[in-house]
């Protein structure tokens, strides 16, 4: 007991020793000697579980202006043991609370810009799972000496939201209900918590608009337009924002919410949703900045918009005059930015965005001239890279349905035109097998609706089967890997050939069909025989191996189409093989069935003519 006795008057004896020593100096005469002494006394006994004699001194008003020099160094172990005691037990509390009241002191008795600067330091130098709560810990203070800066406020302000989310940005945001609910790193309840600490500015802006404009309160308004748009991108762009089930508040919707409601306050919403397309000026001479910085600014808008058009935040104040194609017009750069993306909370966003803009339109409304803009083509393309690549189920069947429903909104020209693009584009055989069936719906609805369609018939039609009706290859095209586009044109044709009698030749396929035999026809034949007798003959040889090992499960490896399969056995080898050729017969029974029928009617038009 005496020993620690002792120790504690080591301790203390340490501090008052040079607080005696600096309460006769002036304060111009305090020595960088005096802030070490100071700093290193103090730190000794917080480390050593002494707050509670280190705030009588801090409280005692003689010592005042010591503290107000020096006090600020007492940030970096007052951190370190505040975030220490809240991992201990219930016997530390006496303690942390003595570090709380210590740290209320210099919040009220320091320097405001050194102590600023000093909170500050602490934000930065934290990492990991220590962030959120040594935010949470410094975002009270910090807000109180912020308020009490003269100079550079704005700035400040500025540079701590900054500093703030640069550091919460690492972490990753939590997803799943699960996810939320725990919440083990405390990023939900912080994001909220930054808020809170930003309202005061707001309000400060928000007065200062209804007085002037000066210039420091539009910096200031800069500031948090800022803050806003990267809070867009995190954690708002990643994060879940739907409303779960058993959770009564979901906490990035009500960070959001608060989000919007900051740009409302400052006046930037509508302007950032309707005027981005007006561009901003750079302010990078370094072409690689600015590139970080326009893509930073996409996301963001792009967040921003999902949150209106989607969930509906800030749609009380949105003007309801503007027509579903002009918002499907606006909204296309920010679908082409969020489709592009691999992550699964973006590309949700991204197809929910989509069907509600084109939700809001009627079929066949929309005009072929929005194809003359850059996105209306890409963002088709980017639904294809979804459909074919993404791990993802529901991803995946949500861009066909969207790809579907982008059809049915244009008119016949523009169907026309998006099919041609699709065809030339897509460079996957399903996706083409699909398009082409679409055509063919166009193609019936063209010949038994009372008005002639144009653009499904005759030369314009005869133009669009030029893709279709044809082997990328030749005889040497991979027959399996493009079955699909083969059987849809096949059942394409045999469609043309029924529906339209030589004599009508609605759709021109008369016209052309010594080009459709040519292109399409004779090499699908030659294909087919040449196709077929390959992997009959790999068929005997894998036969003969299994004889000749007299074992069935020796493992192999085998390439079809182009694409090496896993290693299996010579059993498994034979099924896929055996199904390589029954897709090769299907293909030859719907052509026999094709040729059967234009040689029917090319003799009934003959037969006609005697």
């Amino acid at each position: 007991m005496s020993e620690e006795r002792s120790q504690t008057t080591m301790a203390v004896d340490e501090l008052q020793a040079i607080i005696q020593r600096c309460q006769i100096l002036e304060e111009s005469d305090f020595r960088g000697e005096d802030f070490n002494l100071f700093q290193v006394a103090g730190q000794k006994c917080l480390e050593d579980g002494y707050a509670a004699q280190l705030l009588e001194v801090i409280q005692n008003e003689k010592n005042k202006v010591i503290i107000k020099n020096m006090g600020w160094n007492l940030i970096s172990p007052l951190v370190r043991c505040i975030l220490a005691y809240k991992q201990e037990d219930d016997k530390r509390d006496d303690k942390r609370e003595h570090c709380l009241k210590i740290l209320d002191q210099l919040v009220q008795l320091c320097n405001p810009k050194e102590l600023f600067l000093g909170l500050l330091e602490q934000i930065e130098q934290t990492s990991g799972e220590k962030v959120c709560p040594t935010v949470m810990l410094l975002l009270q203070p910090l807000q109180t000496v912020l308020l009490k800066l003269q100079n550079k406020k704005a700035y400040s302000v500025g540079l701590s939201l900054a500093m703030i989310m640069n550091q919460l940005t690492p972490l990753p945001v939590p997803y799943t209900k699960q996810q939320i609910q725990e919440d083990k790193l405390g990023l939900c309840q912080c994001c909220n918590a930054v808020v809170d600490f930003a309202k005061p500015f707001v309000n400060e802006v928000v007065k200062n608009m209804e007085k002037s404009s000066e210039y420091n309160d539009m910096e200031l308004k800069e500031e948090l337009l800022k803050f806003c748009m990267k809070s867009l991108k995190y954690p708002l762009l990643t994060a879940q924002l739907e409303q779960l089930e058993g959770i009564e508040e979901q906490p990035f919707r009500h960070f959001a919410t608060e989000i919007i409601d900051i740009l409302q306050d400052i006046r930037e919403l509508m302007p950032l949703v309707f005027l981005h397309h007006k561009g901003k000026r750079s302010y990078w001479e370094n072409q690689e900045f600015e590139d970080i910085e326009r893509k930073n600014s996409a996301d963001s808008l792009a967040c921003l918009s999902y949150l209106m058009f989607v969930q509906h935040f800030g749609i009380n104040c949105f003007p309801m005059v503007f027509s579903p194609s002009y918002l499907l017009q606006c909204n296309m750069t920010h679908i082409e930015v969020l489709l592009k993306r691999t992550e699964e909370s973006m590309l949700s966003k991204g197809l929910d965005l989509f069907e509600n803009c084109l939700l809001r339109m009627e079929d066949n409304s929309l005009l072929h001239q929005y194809l003359e803009f850059r996105d209306f083509i890409n963002v088709p393309q980017d639904l294809v890279k979804v459909m074919t690549l993404c791990p993802i189920e529901h991803l995946r069947k949500k861009s066909l349905n969207m790809l579907q429903l982008f059809i049915d909104k244009f008119d016949a020209e523009g169907k026309y035109t998006l099919f041609r693009c699709l065809l030339k584009t897509s460079n996957h055989a399903g996706v083409e097998g699909y398009i082409i069936q679409k055509i063919k719906d166009q193609i019936h609805l063209s010949l038994t609706k009372a008005h002639d369609n144009v653009w499904f018939t005759r030369h314009h039609l005869i133009s669009l089967l030029d893709l279709v009706l044809f082997l990328p290859e030749g005889a040497e095209t991979d027959l399996l890997q493009n079955s699909d586009r083969i059987m849809a044109s096949l059942n394409l044709l045999r469609y043309l050939v029924i529906k339209d009698c030589e004599s009508d030749n609605q759709t021109g396929v008369w016209t052309t069909l010594a080009k459709i035999e040519k292109n399409f026809l004779k090499p699908l034949h030659v294909g087919l025989n040449m196709s077929k007798a390959h992997y009959e003959a790999e068929i005997k040889n894998k036969r003969e191996n299994r004889r000749e090992a007299n074992n069935s499960n020796t493992v192999y490896s085998l390439t079809v189409s182009e694409e090496k399969m896993p290693a299996m056995t010579t059993e498994m080898q034979l099924q896929v093989l055996h199904s390589a050729l029954f897709t090769f017969d299907l293909i030859e029974s719907v052509l026999a069935r094709v040729e059967e029928l234009i040689e029917v009617k090319v003799k009934a038009a003959m037969d006609e003519n005697i």
